[in-house]
């Protein structure tokens, strides 16, 4: 489920997590990357990112001076704070990326985050988004998943056909609509999804 070791995590400007596995995330980190959004936050936890991302209009003035050196304003408005820093950390060459903090206070970018996670596994980024309940991983044709017997799982087809499943309750088929893939269970220490395009997972902790 988690990426081992992952290059680089970014902070999002999402709810922060409050405790688990998100939160283990950050503390293991080795390079962090901070939307500037969350910067304020995670400075004031006593921490300092490796680098800040965004078009700067989240900082507060007095970090955005005092660590000017870490920001990396980026003005463009076509993309989001996320794909900015997503884009700087695989310029960077790091592309197995954890992201923390999308999820929460805002409904719409909450969405968004998640499913923006499809277009950077299309960049050649390895990517998962945790949250406190659970992880969202993109996917790409068949692909095997461990788990445990009674883990929930939920399946997002984006592009995905001739969908089908291999260690969950109940069988899977070409769906036409979120809801339908929702609220799967894990009959065993794996499971495999077949497809032929992509889908998205979200897993239950």
């Amino acid at each position: 489920m988690k990426i081992n070791n992952p290059d680089a995590v970014i902070i999002g400007g999402g709810e922060y997590p409050t405790a688990g596995l998100p939160l283990q995330i950050i503390e293991d980190a080795t390079y962090i990357v901070c939307c500037d959004g969350a910067a304020d936050h995670f400075i004031a936890t006593g921490n300092i990112p490796n680098a800040i991302v965004g078009d700067g209009d989240s900082i507060g003035a007095e970090n955005k001076e005092k660590y000017k050196h870490l920001l990396h304003i980026i003005s463009e408005q076509e993309s989001n704070d996320q794909t900015k820093a997503v884009r700087f950390c695989m310029e960077q060459g790091k592309k197995r990326i954890a992201i923390v903090s999308a999820t929460g206070k805002r409904e719409d970018h909450t969405i968004g985050n998640i499913s923006l996670l499809i277009e950077y596994m299309r960049a050649g980024a390895e990517v998962q988004s945790f949250t406190d309940h659970g992880v969202f991983i993109p996917c790409n044709g068949t692909t095997t998943h461990k788990c445990r017997k009674g883990q929930q799982v939920s399946i997002f087809s984006i592009t995905a056909k001739d969908m089908s499943a291999n260690g969950l309750l109940y069988p899977i088929y070409d769906f036409t609509n979120w809801w339908q893939g929702t609220l799967n269970e894990c009959t065993a220490d794996t499971f495999t999804i077949n497809a032929t395009g992509e889908y998205l997972l979200f897993i239950n902790y």
